[in-house]
């Protein structure tokens, strides 16, 4: 695996900031890292690159404690923080700072520039950039090693609509190069294009791990229908004892019926019906189901 994280915990004086939380990811795959504030997402991460010591577990980067990896730069990249530069240097400067401390050649930096659509500000003062060009900046300081892994904390905060768009395919084209990434985000609906597996945790524990089609198949459930004989429906469902809600705009929502079980009602009956299809929930809505205040801290099957 390209990221495991073990049985990890980490405690701050009284704080249990992390509670044995366990998690993989592989290479070619982005996996979207999810917590309301304060779950531990942070403080994972930061474990994860060897700036806090795990009270407990053990977490490594294909295979190695991120202290014992030979060539960091080439194995692991990070924005956290959204990404930490002098102000007063420009942005090609930054880049080749970094560049000169890892041993990479400098021509690395131009390349970068243009990776990240950087190349017409590369020379002004990086104190000057927009939070947006900032995290631009971040992301191409993560690649300077062309790292196979890596780890980004909030990459798309400041970015403009069409600024997450172009991080959504940047992104995209990294992991089909073979590159594991790890991305937490609060941007719930672009996470759920862009990933391919979230895990969410809460209270610094592991509420679930899933591939993120399958997350919200699991999570959905029962038929929406909607039509003309919509309301003659809902009467008959429900005399069926089945559980029917009606929407504002008069669609039914049948929570616990499958679609062969409405379809066979709707045919035995002549209903005329223009939709029948399987209800779904945004990501937005099971991630604050999974987190919500009651939760006990697993999840359910």
């Amino acid at each position: 695996m390209a990221i495991e994280v073990e049985g990890l915990s980490k405690r701050f004086g009284a704080t249990l900031a992390v509670d044995d939380l366990s998690f993989t990811v592989g290479h070619g795959r982005i996996v979207g890292f999810l917590g309301p504030n304060g779950a531990g997402k942070t403080t994972t991460l930061r474990a994860l690159l060897g700036l806090v010591r795990p009270t407990a577990g053990s977490t490594a980067i294909e295979g190695r404690p991120y202290e014992r990896l030979e060539r960091p730069l080439e194995a692991v990249g990070a924005v956290l923080d959204g990404g930490m530069f002098h102000p007063g240097r420009s942005g090609r400067n930054h880049l080749r700072s970094l560049a000169l401390a890892g041993g990479i050649a400098t021509s690395r930096v131009d390349e970068l520039l243009e990776l990240v659509e950087l190349s017409d500000a590369a020379d002004r003062r990086a104190g000057g950039y927009s939070l947006g060009m900032r995290q631009r900046l971040g992301l191409a300081a993560a690649l300077i090693g062309d790292p196979r892994v890596l780890v980004l904390d909030e990459p798309a905060n400041g970015l403009d609509p069409q600024g997450i768009r172009w991080l959504r395919d940047f992104l995209r084209r990294l992991a089909g190069e073979g590159r594991a990434i790890l991305v937490s985000s609060h941007v719930l609906a672009e996470v759920a294009q862009t990933v391919d597996e979230v895990v969410v945790i809460h209270r610094g524990r592991s509420i679930e791990q899933a591939p993120i089609g399958e997350l919200l198949a699991r999570r959905a459930g029962g038929v929406r229908v909607a039509g003309p004989d919509a309301g003659r429906l809902a009467d008959i469902l429900r005399a069926d004892g089945a559980a029917v809600t009606v929407g504002d705009d008069g669609a039914l929502a049948v929570a616990d019926r499958s679609g062969e079980q409405v379809g066979a009602l709707i045919a035995a009956n002549a209903i005329h019906v223009a939709e029948l299809s399987a209800a779904s929930q945004s990501l937005e809505e099971v991630f604050f189901e999974l987190t919500a205040d009651g939760d006990d801290g697993k999840a359910s099957a």
